[in-house]
């Protein structure tokens, strides 16, 4: 590992606040500060960048695939490699592999595999289980006959799990999961986010008061806001500790629709970026496989949009810094806030945020340099290039 590293010449956004004129020191792979340019303008390891801005790496929640692999097609460590590899040309340098709806044994196979990837494998940080815990009626892409109800040896193997891995996520339907087993999940470190469920904002609210800590994928397969049924949108943006993914590819939800979302969100919870990514990112394929199904790319304004043969979308195209475009964009934030939905957000929402999303003393230095369009020219991973 490199011992030591100084970058000069960019702007730099530490997760909270913008710095002109300032170097970003790196010792052991961890942010050591952030100094003027001119207290090490003699060292000899310095980098000098030509502009732009270094941030922290991007970290994504939701991550089904990349390079040409899905995650539930061959669920193994050196698969979750593959996928960390193609998102960090994007500028993610932390994601959780999402599993979504399988069989028992494809969900015991990624599971074993994520305990071993988050030891051998850089930038893998847990899993996402997205299933099978779902509601058949707000199946999206996911197959409905292998949804089911959360039961107690789930449970108490999903806990177990949660010891050997830094991160584990589940996405569960109110319909599938009482809150005794969500409070016994997140009493055990799992991280319970509610999402493809028909539940009312009432089941929503308890299951929150349970421990669940997020939704996945707002607005997408879930009950929706109206003015006497509120669902879990309505939920989500009212219950001020909930967080929310959103994916924002002018896609999956309308930008006046996350505009006002974002307007509404009570907080202390967050809206992140999420990229719902498929198998098609940093891959110039045009079709795959998931679950026995073919999903084709079709050309998007933003990025290409992905169905299968009926049309139903089937996660996204998306890559996080093309996310952080749409968010500054479309959604009409400022370049800060989009940034912190791609970094400290996730962190926090994670609960890694001391080690992740941020460049501040003792941070992980995990760095994304973008230039003015707001595209990466190189990424760092614990202070390598």
């Amino acid at each position: 590992m490199m011992t030591s590293l100084v970058l000069t010449g960019a702007r730099i956004f530490d997760g909270e606040r913008s710095l002109a004129g300032q170097a970003l020191l790196v010792e052991e792979g961890r942010v050591k500060a952030v100094v003027p340019e001119a207290d090490v303008a003699d060292r000899s390891e310095v980098q000098r960048l030509d502009g732009g801005l270094l941030a922290p790496g991007f970290i994504d929640v939701q991550v089904n695939g990349g390079g040409g692999r899905m995650l539930n097609n061959d669920p193994t460590a050196e698969t979750m490699g593959a996928i960390a590899r193609a998102h960090r040309t994007c500028g993610t340098t932390a994601l959780l592999p999402t599993l979504i709806t399988d069989t028992r044994e494809v969900t015991a196979q990624a599971i074993a595999a994520a305990c071993e990837a988050a030891r051998s494998e850089p930038g893998i940080i847990g899993l996402h289980l997205e299933g099978p815990h779902l509601a058949p009626a707000r199946r999206g892409a996911h197959l409905p006959e292998l949804m089911r109800p959360l039961e107690d040896d789930d449970v108490e193997e999903i806990c177990a799990a949660a010891d050997k891995m830094p991160v584990l996520h589940m996405t569960l339907a109110c319909e599938q999961a009482s809150p005794s087993r969500i409070r016994r999940l997140t009493e055990a470190g799992v991280i319970v986010s509610l999402g493809h469920t028909d539940c009312t904002s009432e089941t929503a609210i308890a299951l929150f008061e349970a421990g669940a800590r997020g939704v996945t994928h707002l607005f997408n397969a879930m009950s929706g806001l109206s003015h006497r049924a509120p669902g879990l949108v309505g939920a989500a943006l009212d219950h001020g500790p909930a967080w929310g993914g959103i994916i924002a590819d002018g896609h999956h939800v309308d930008p006046i629709a996350l505009r006002i979302a974002l307007r509404a969100m009570r907080g202390p919870g967050r809206l992140f970026h999420v990229t719902d990514a498929m198998a098609l990112v940093g891959s110039k394929a045009e079709s795959f496989e998931i679950n026995g199904r073919a999903v084709h790319r079709e050309a998007g304004e933003v990025c290409s949009r992905l169905v299968l043969e009926d049309g139903t979308l089937a996660g996204s195209d998306l890559d996080m810094a093309s996310a952080v475009r749409f968010g500054v964009e479309m959604l009409e934030l400022p370049l800060e806030e989009s940034l912190r939905m791609a970094s400290a957000y996730p962190a926090d929402y994670l609960g890694i945020g001391r080690e992740y999303g941020y460049l501040k003393p003792g941070s992980r230095a995990d760095i994304v340099w973008l230039d003015d369009q707001i595209r990466v020219k190189q990424s760092w991973l614990g202070g390598e290039a």
